[in-house]
C-alpha cells in the first residue's frame, strides 16, 4: 500500500473546493473553503435547457476546473494537469505523484464511484487521491459524501475515463506552490472584480443575472416541462440545496467568502455585497423549498412563487455585483 503522510483528509461542502484544499494544506497553504471558492472567482449562474435534456439544469457556479485554474493563476500556483485517452498512462499519471509522496487531483463521472449512494452521471466531479493498493484507491471527497473515502481502481478507472457532459479524458492535477507565494489579502479585490464582471458581462442570456431573469420565466412552466414532476422537481430542489453546493446554489459559499473578506478590508461596497447575497442565499433556498413542493404537490401555484422570487433575485445578484465591482 502506498499512503502520502500528513494527509489532512478534511470533507468540505463542494468538490473542487475539497480538493483544492487538500492540495494546497499538503503544501502549507490553509484557507477556508469559501476563501478558496472566493479567490477562484467560482460564482456564476447557467440556466440550461435543451430538447435532449430530460429537466433544464440550474447551475451556480463557473465550468468544472475553471474554479481551480482561476485559483492557481490567482495566487502565483504551478498547475500541472494531465489528460490522455490510454487507461495505462491515465494510471502512470496518478501513481507517479503519489509514488513521490504528493497528493493528485482528478476530474471524474462520480456515477462509477463505489462510495457514492445517488447513482448520477456527473462528470464535473472533482476528487483528491492521495493513496492505493492492489485493489482500492484513498480519495478525499465531500463531507456528505463520507470525507476519507476508498473506491475500486476499476470504479476509478471507469469514473475518469466516461465520456458525456463536462467530462475530460482521464483529467489528473497536482499544485506547487512557489518558493515565494503571493499574498492571497492582495488578491481578494481582484478576484472579486474579475467574478462580477463576469457575471455581468454574461455572453448570453442564459448566464448571470440575466440567466436567473430567464430561471424565473421558465420555472412556472416545469410541472409541463417535466417527464415525472415528482421526481424531476424534487431532484432539482436537492442539487440546488444539497449537490455540493453548500447550500443556496453557491451562495452560502460566496456570502461566507464576502463576510470573511469584510474582516480584512473596510470597504462600503464590499459590506453592500456581502448583505444582498446573504439575502439572496435566503432566497434560493425559498426557491428550492417551493420547487420541491410542486413537485410533490403538483400546485403550478408554487412554481408561480418561485417565478417571482427569482425575478427579485437576479435584480438583487446584479445589484450586488454592480457594487462590489466598484471594490
Amino acid at each position: 500500500m502506498t499512503i502520502v503522510k500528513d494527509i489532512e483528509a478534511r470533507g468540505m461542502h463542494h468538490c473542487e473546493t475539497t480538493a483544492l484544499g487538500v492540495l494546497l494544506r499538503h503544501e502549507g497553504l490553509d484557507l477556508s473553503e469559501p476563501m478558496l471558492f472566493g479567490l477562484g472567482s467560482g460564482l456564476s449562474f447557467i440556466y440550461w435547457d435543451s430538447k435532449g435534456m430530460a429537466f433544464p439544469f440550474l447551475g451556480g457556479r463557473v465550468k468544472p476546473f475553471d474554479l481551480t485554474r482561476n485559483l492557481a493563476a490567482r495566487l502565483g500556483l504551478t498547475l500541472t494537469a494531465k489528460e490522455t485517452t490510454s487507461p495505462r498512462k491515465a494510471w502512470e499519471d496518478v501513481a507517479a505523484p503519489i509514488d513521490a509522496g504528493r497528493p493528485v487531483g482528478l476530474q471524474l463521472d462520480c456515477y462509477h464511484l463505489d462510495y457514492f449512494r445517488s447513482k448520477v452521471h456527473f462528470g464535473g466531479h472533482v476528487v483528491a487521491m492521495y493513496g492505493y493498493d492492489e485493489h482500492d484507491v484513498h480519495l478525499v471527497d465531500t463531507d456528505q459524501q463520507g470525507g476519507a473515502v476508498r473506491t475500486s481502481r476499476a470504479g476509478l478507472a471507469l469514473a475518469r475515463a466516461e465520456r458525456g457532459p463536462m467530462t475530460a479524458r482521464n483529467r489528473s492535477f497536482t499544485i506547487t506552490l512557489p518558493a515565494h507565494p503571493l499574498s492571497w489579502q492582495d488578491q481578494i479585490v481582484p478576484a472579486i472584480k474579475d467574478c462580477a464582471d463576469a457575471f455581468l458581462a454574461a455572453p448570453i442570456a442564459n448566464l448571470g443575472h440575466r440567466g436567473i431573469e430567464k430561471a424565473g420565466k421558465q420555472v412556472p412552466g416545469w410541472l409541463l416541462r417535466a417527464g415525472e414532476p415528482r421526481q424531476d422537481l424534487p431532484q432539482a430542489a436537492l442539487l440546488m440545496e444539497k449537490g455540493g453546493t453548500g447550500g443556496a446554489l453557491f451562495r452560502a459559499l460566496y456570502r461566507d467568502f464576502l463576510d470573511e473578506c469584510t474582516r480584512l478590508i473596510d470597504d462600503g461596497n464590499l459590506r453592500a455585497g456581502h448583505r444582498l447575497y446573504a439575502e439572496a442565499a435566503v432566497l434560493w433556498t425559498d426557491v428550492s423549498t417551493l420547487i420541491a413542493k410542486a413537485g410533490e404537490s403538483g400546485d403550478a401555484g408554487c412554481l408561480e412563487q418561485a417565478g417571482v422570487i427569482l425575478h427579485d433575485l437576479s435584480r438583487i445578484e446584479k445589484d450586488a455585483m454592480q457594487a462590489l465591482r466598484q471594490l
